[in-house]
C-alpha cells in the first residue's frame, strides 16, 4: 500500500510503498495488543515497596513482662509485629517477581497490528527527511506546525541523530526514537506516528524477516 510522503516544509513531494507485513494486516487483534501491553508494562516494572519482618528489626529479643498475672496479654519481643512500629506481617517485599512471558511470534504480531491501526486511522506521516543547521527547539516546532497533526506524536527516526534529538526533547508532546526501540507502550500513548522514510527500511530489518 501507498502513503504520501512529505518534506520538513510539509508539501507533499511523492509516495511512498509501505510494507503489508508491517503496516496492513487483515484483522487487528485488539487482544493480542492488550496483552503485548501488559507484558511490557510488567516487565519492567521496578519493586521499590519493602517492609520489614520481625527477624529484620534490630532490637531486644527478650520478653518484656512475665506471661501471667499482669492483666496484659501475652507479648514475647518488642519485635513484635503486634506493636507500633515494628515488624509488619505480610506487607510488600522486593523480592516479587511480576514479570510475565509472551511468544516473540506474537509480540510481533501486536506490535504490526498496532501500526496497521495507525494507518487505517490516517495517523501516519512519512516525512522525506528533517535536517536542521544547529540544535534548536524552534526549528523542530516549525517542523511539527508544518506537518499539521495533532500534537502528540511518536518521531521514528532510523539512528541516532543528535540535533532531532535533543531538538525535540524540551516539547511535551513529541518523543523521539530509534526505528529498532518501537513498542507497543508508545505506540498507543502517542496519537500520530512520523516516521523518517529511511526508518521504515530499519524497522523491515529488525521485525520481518
Amino acid at each position: 500500500m501507498e502513503v504520501k510522503l512529505f518534506n520538513q516544509d510539509g508539501k507533499e513531494t511523492w509516495t511512498i510503498e509501505l510494507n503489508e507485513t508491517l503496516f496492513w494486516q487483515k484483522e487487528i487483534n485488539e487482544g493480542l495488543i492488550h496483552r503485548a501491553l501488559i507484558y511490557q508494562l510488567a516487565n519492567a516494572r521496578k519493586v521499590v515497596a519493602h517492609t520489614k519482618t520481625r527477624w529484620e528489626r534490630r532490637w531486644s529479643t527478650r520478653k518484656i513482662y512475665r506471661q501471667k498475672w499482669t492483666g496484659n496479654a501475652r507479648m514475647w519481643s518488642n519485635r513484635s509485629p503486634i506493636r507500633k512500629k515494628w515488624g509488619v506481617v505480610f506487607g510488600p517485599r522486593n523480592n516479587v517477581n511480576f514479570s510475565i512471558s509472551m511468544n516473540k511470534k506474537e509480540r510481533r504480531k501486536a506490535l504490526f497490528c498496532a501500526l496497521t491501526s495507525k494507518v487505517k486511522d490516517n495517523k501516519i506521516v512519512v516525512v522525506d527527511d528533517i535536517k536542521f543547521d544547529k540544535i534548536a527547539t524552534k526549528n523542530m516546532v516549525k517542523v511539527m506546525d508544518n506537518l499539521k497533526f495533532e500534537k502528540n506524536a511518536l518521531l521514528v527516526i532510523p539512528t541516532k541523530n543528535e540535533v532531532i534529538e535533543r531538538s525535540s526533547s524540551n516539547l511535551p508532546y513529541v518523543k523521539t526514537i530509534l526505528s529498532n526501540y518501537i513498542n507497543i507502550a508508545d505506540l498507543l500513548k502517542y496519537n500520530t506516528l512520523v516516521l523518517l522514510k529511511d526508518s521504515i527500511s530499519k524497522m523491515e530489518e529488525s521485525f520481518v524477516k
